[in-house]
């Protein structure tokens, strides 16, 4: 039976007997199935908390509908905001309530706090980008220890804490830890002198990327150094400055990567005002949307990204997956909707392979 099937079958029952009718809630749900994704929020704006009413005592929940509590880093930025909006055209394709609500900040106290609510609504899968891999296992393990499914997408958890059951993984930490290394070589030389500007040092998955940056740095670019790791908070302003910090302290600086979708921009800004455009090369991860005036402008030649908006999409299929028994140890693929059969590893879902957004094609994505 479906992870509701029974609730549902009990409450339709007290329904019947006291004579009532079914209630049908106030809102509609906000989502877009045709395929090309819901339009996305205004950046400056906060999305809204809940894509579809959170079932309560006068909302009957029938059928296989399963509630999916989506859980980002942070709302309101532009990557967040991309991931959200294909989980909501995945939700509307597979009939799963959603929602997608995460702190305003990157603390995973806000995290937890929000976590232990939908424990108390008793929903059937929580998905989470965690702030902190071990901070926030504790709950994930009472979660999980309440019969609630739970799943990492963006960044993991710790595995054998958490107890989480797959991790939904943008790409390869190989392959992103390879492909900023590379763009970098090309940009800005093998015996490139570099800094990592990161979100937090706990971060887990901005750790398993920079592991595999020194390791195709050791192993095809012995001469390309980094020489610090300067975290900026996941706040774009703070990023700006401790690039402006980096540029001042550091005049042999032949490049910098900016490993975060709030850290790239605000790196951007600085060395566009630092007048060392094309002195100092700079690259990583961020939506196109939001490094494009960059990118359009020569001071950033290339942006390392995935498509959020498919990570979104494809979180939302592996909890329907993880629910009806599709997804489970032993698996090897799974369907996920329009974008085909994707790879399970181990207990990881993977979307694929890093994309590079230059000049020539930055404007054809709108996330």
């Amino acid at each position: 039976m479906n992870c509701r099937a029974l609730l549902a079958a009990l409450i339709a029952v007290v329904v019947v007997a006291s004579g009532c009718t079914t209630p049908t809630p106030d809102d509609e749900t906000v989502t877009d199935a045709s395929g090309d994704g819901a339009t996305e929020p205004d950046a400056g704006s906060a999305p809204t908390k809940s894509v579809v009413p959170v079932p309560d005592a006068t909302t009957l929940v029938t059928g296989d509908t399963i509630t999916v509590a989506m859980v980002p880093k942070l709302k309101a930025i532009d990557y967040f905001n991309a991931t959200e909006q294909g989980a909501k055209v995945a939700a509307a394709e597979l009939g799963v309530e959603l929602i997608y609500d995460g702190p305003i900040a990157s603390r995973v106290e806000d995290q937890i706090e929000l976590i232990n609510s939908f424990i108390t609504r008793k929903v059937d899968v929580i998905a989470v980008a965690p702030n902190d891999p071990d901070a926030i296992a504790a709950v994930l393990k009472r979660a999980r220890d309440k019969g609630i499914h739970v799943i990492t997408w963006d960044a993991d958890a710790n595995p054998e804490k958490s107890q989480r059951e797959f991790f939904v993984d943008q790409a390869s930490p190989q392959g992103i830890g390879a492909s900023l290394v590379d763009v970098m070589a090309e940009e800005a030389g093998a015996d490139a002198k570099t800094i990592v500007i990161t979100g937090t040092l706990t971060a887990a998955n901005q750790n398993e990327w920079m592991k595999w940056m020194r390791h195709r740095i050791d192993e095809k670019y012995p001469e390309m150094e980094i020489l610090q790791v300067k975290a900026s908070g996941e706040d774009q302003q703070r990023a700006k400055q401790v690039t402006q910090d980096v540029l001042t302290a550091h005049k042999d600086l032949d490049g910098i990567f900016a490993i975060t979708s709030v850290a790239f921009p605000g790196a951007a800004a600085a060395l566009e005002r630092s007048g060392r455009v094309g002195e100092v090369a700079l690259t990583g991860l961020s939506t196109p949307k939001s490094m494009r005036r960059w990118v359009d402008s020569g001071t950033v030649k290339t942006v390392v990204l995935w498509n959020a908006v498919d990570l979104g999409y494809l979180t939302i299929y592996a909890a329907q997956a993880l629910c009806d028994g599709k997804l489970a140890p032993g698996i090897t693929s799974i369907d996920a909707g329009t974008l085909g059969t994707k790879a399970v590893e181990d207990d990881r879902v993977v979307l694929g392979t890093p994309m590079r957004f230059t000049k020539e094609n930055i404007g054809d994505y709108d996330f």
